[in-house]
């Protein structure tokens, strides 16, 4: 009796555990974006400190990032089991601010100057180089800014895996939100890290002494990472910022029936052309998803500035 029981408790581990592994695949997937620019954004934070100060900058991040996971995942879990109707309402408000901070970011680079941006990266470097300028208190504020922006994406990150596992069981629950929310952390402040050292990595290779080709080689090798790290960087930025309208206008879409309905229609329609219909059918629900997504953060951004020049002119008078 005793030994099928523990074979009945294996069984339902073994169940549980493979409910897990599924469920955060389908996690990962839905929030791969939301987790792209939370990588570009802690990067483009974390950068700018002097260089043997970076990695302790990502670590105490990285702390305040676990923090933050030990008070949202948590309170994801009460919402789950006391109030789930929450949900939905939740992961549309998530996507409606995945939609208006990828428009701010798109709105921001096309209103503001390159010269503008120059101007003010050199000023940056300026107050680095000047001894003067309180260093502790600039690396501070740039751990401050970090886990605050930390702390939004992932409630985003959380807020979508809720839904993603609203119907399972709670064990299954936890363990899949204690699996993103440290896989995430870990995985993101690592590859940070390995971001912000980059241009290191590539002034060592550059410096190998030696001749020969292989010398040569390593030294070209370390000459294009240098160059290229911060292409990179921007590269994740972009990249980042297209996935939160694929992402946001998604979660709109599976939100709002109408919406739903029109996108699985047009990508039945999609799918009936010969030959390329896979094709075209999974390029218009992308295409559909990243519309929405852009008109919906275009209309909240609109709003946003109307409401903050009332708020100022109100001020003002």
């Amino acid at each position: 009796m005793a030994g099928s029981s523990l074979l009945v408790l294996i069984d339902d581990i073994a169940t549980i555990l493979d409910d897990v592994a599924v469920m955060s695949k389908v996690a990962v997937k839905k929030t791969a974006g939301v987790l792209g620019d939370d990588l570009a954004l802690n990067a483009e934070q974390v950068t700018g400190v002097k260089a043997d100060r970076e990695l302790p900058v990502v670590w105490a991040v990285c702390k305040g990032s676990l923090l933050n996971k030990a008070i949202l995942v948590p309170a994801a879990l009460a919402i789950s089991a006391f109030i789930p109707w929450l949900i939905l309402p939740l992961l549309m408000l998530g996507g409606a601010f995945l939609c208006f901070e990828g428009f701010e970011k798109v709105a921001h680079s096309l209103l503001h100057s390159r010269d503008e941006d120059e101007a003010h990266h050199r000023e940056h470097l300026r107050a680095i180089a000047d001894p003067k300028v309180d260093m502790v208190a600039m690396e501070k504020e740039k751990i401050r800014g970090a886990i605050r922006t930390d702390f939004i994406l992932s409630a985003e990150i959380l807020v979508i895996t809720l839904g993603t596992v609203a119907t399972a069981t709670f064990p299954v629950q936890v363990a899949v939100m204690v699996t993103i929310a440290l896989g995430m952390t870990l995985g993101v402040y690592g590859l940070v890290a390995g971001i912000v050292k980059l241009d290191d990595v590539g002034l060592h290779l550059s410096k190998r002494e030696g001749e020969g080709g292989w010398a040569n080689a390593v030294r070209a090798i370390g000459r294009k990472i240098v160059a290229g790290a911060p292409y990179f960087l921007k590269f994740l930025s972009i990249a980042g910022t297209a996935a939160m309208f694929l992402v946001g206008g998604g979660i709109l879409i599976h939100g709002i029936p109408f919406l739903h309905h029109l996108v699985e229609a047009s990508g039945t329609s999609a799918g009936e052309v010969p030959n390329v219909g896979w094709l075209l059918k999974g390029l218009t629900g992308i295409a559909l998803n990243a519309l929405v997504g852009i008109v919906a953060g275009g209309i909240l951004v609109g709003l946003m500035t109307i409401w903050t020049k009332l708020r100022g002119a109100k001020a003002a008078a």
